[in-house]
């Protein structure tokens, strides 16, 4: 996705050479929109989130790998209760099970949410379990069409597509490392060691 490209490469000598007439002219106009996806990476790097960008399947399941070595969870149990996830990490030695015991939880999410770097879920992903229950390791593999701005609109998603029974306990997962200056919005919740696999598909 080129904007992702164009994010994680430094800025270029224009953007650092503004001209301070050009400045002045624009500091009464409106703030220009950052784009969805720069959003949300900026938000949620602030919030401590791990982000690795795939762009395809098999990058994914690549970095899959490096992460299960890199935290020594070859052989260990994930809880996950996704079933076509289980099939698509399959490896010889890890174990999966719904034991929220397990050293790590791998999930999808419904939404990722721009304007706060946090991840929309329900019991789509987490069942009826709240998050403080489930492993403070967390590997979620996202689509970049799952990209919006508000929970507002990832409210309204989760509505329309599941309009014969809507998912419960919808949250949003935001915290994903000790702050000792934590804003109100974060008091009270869960902090989770969290790896985002994002994948290209749009």
């Amino acid at each position: 996705m080129s904007l992702f490209r164009k994010f994680l490469r430094s800025a270029s000598k224009s953007d650092k050479n503004k001209d301070s007439k050009d400045k002045e002219q624009s500091k009464y106009m409106p703030e220009p929109k950052i784009p969805t996806d720069e959003n949300f990476m900026v938000n949620f790097k602030k919030n401590g989130g791990k982000f690795l960008y795939c762009s395809e399947k098999s990058e994914v399941l690549e970095i899959f790998n490096q992460i299960l070595n890199e935290n020594n969870w070859n052989s260990a149990e994930a809880c996950c209760f996704d079933e076509s996830l289980k099939e698509m990490f399959q490896t010889d030695d890890l174990k999966f099970s719904t034991n929220s015991e397990g050293a790590f939880f791998l999930s999808t999410c419904e939404y990722l949410i721009a304007n706060t770097g946090a991840l929309l879920v329900s019991s789509n992903q987490i069942k009826e379990k709240k998050l403080h229950e489930l492993p403070h390791d967390f590997v979620i593999l996202a689509a970049t069409s799952q990209l919006i701005d508000t929970i507002g609109e990832g409210l309204r998603g989760i509505k329309n597509k599941n309009r014969n029974k809507i998912p419960t306990n919808i949250t949003t997962i935001k915290t994903f490392e000790n702050k000792e200056e934590s804003d109100f919005m974060s008091y009270g919740s869960t902090t989770k060691n969290l790896y985002l696999l994002l994948l290209e598909d749009l």
